[in-house]
């Protein structure tokens, strides 16, 4: 997942929380990475979501998606990363997380990168 963050267009890392997290241009996070986060057993991602999406995916997918703390009442939907979920769809969390928070220039650069 780091390869995946840190190949978008302007996107650094840096500890935030004790936990890493990814940034565009080192202001705005997008996906932070939790292992066992307060105890909750959980090794996941958190990441910012397009509106409607935090609801299609934890109620159609409970098993792999979840509601995170703090963040959870913003959008952003919990990544299960222990629980088989296919890493193309792992990818696609990261990729519409980067989308949801990076200026539009960035996101069109990206996306004319692939």
């Amino acid at each position: 997942m780091r390869e995946l963050c840190l190949a978008l267009p302007e996107v650094v890392e840096r500890r935030s929380h004790g936990s890493p997290a990814w940034f565009v241009r080192g202001k705005k996070t997008f996906v932070m990475y939790l292992d066992d986060h307060h105890g909750d057993g959980r090794l996941a991602l958190w990441c910012a979501a397009p509106e409607g999406m935090q609801e299609a995916l934890v109620g159609g997918e409970p098993d792999h998606y979840f509601r995170p703390p703090y963040v959870g009442h913003r959008g952003w939907i919990g990544v299960h990363l222990n629980r088989g979920l296919d890493w193309n769809e792992i990818a696609g969390a990261i990729e519409d997380a980067y989308a949801t928070v990076a200026p539009r220039s960035l996101v069109e650069r990206a996306r004319a990168r692939d």
